[in-house]
């Protein structure tokens, strides 16, 4: 119900709290690494490069939380266009064990897994968080080699 309300108010960090454990942790995972690549781009690129690579890192590496990161997904991919359409009302909820399915009145089925705290976490988001997790820690790792090797040109000159 709660994610219900975050939705029809537009307030996807609303909901934050219960989406699944794991896509919380890779927002704050994004933000971690947007955060290292941005301070590598500020420190080491040159003028000419700062800008159009700072753009790619810092939205994200300036998010206060990971409720904002989420936010910022949810926004850019059209995930709440899609939860407004179909969490129009609940048909009903299945349960077994720490996994949960809830069934919308237009059939929609939305996964959930009971987390540690007790609470159910939507795991709708969980795949393509975590896969951005993997992306921008992919991009730090090339900012990084990047960096040190303008670095390197720099001390050579």
């Amino acid at each position: 119900m709660r994610v219900v309300i975050a939705v029809n108010e537009g307030n996807p960090a609303g909901f934050f709290a219960y989406i699944e454990t794991e896509a919380q942790h890779a927002c704050y995972t994004i933000r971690d690494y947007r955060k290292k690549s941005v301070e590598r781009i500020t420190a080491s690129y040159p003028e000419s490069e700062k800008s159009k690579s700072l753009a790619l890192h810092k939205p994200f590496a300036d998010a206060p939380d990971g409720a904002d990161i989420l936010a910022m997904y949810v926004k850019q991919k059209g995930w709440l266009d899609r939860l407004r359409r179909d969490l129009s009302g609940i048909e009903r909820v299945e349960i077994q064990g720490d996994r949960a399915t809830v069934q919308t009145v237009r059939g929609t089925r939305y996964p959930f897994r009971k987390r540690e705290n007790g609470i159910w976490g939507l795991t709708l988001f969980t795949a393509a968080l975590s896969a951005e997790a993997e992306r921008a820690a992919r991009d730090a790792a090339i900012v990084e080699q990047a960096a040190d090797d303008y670095e390197r040109a720099k001390a050579a000159q």
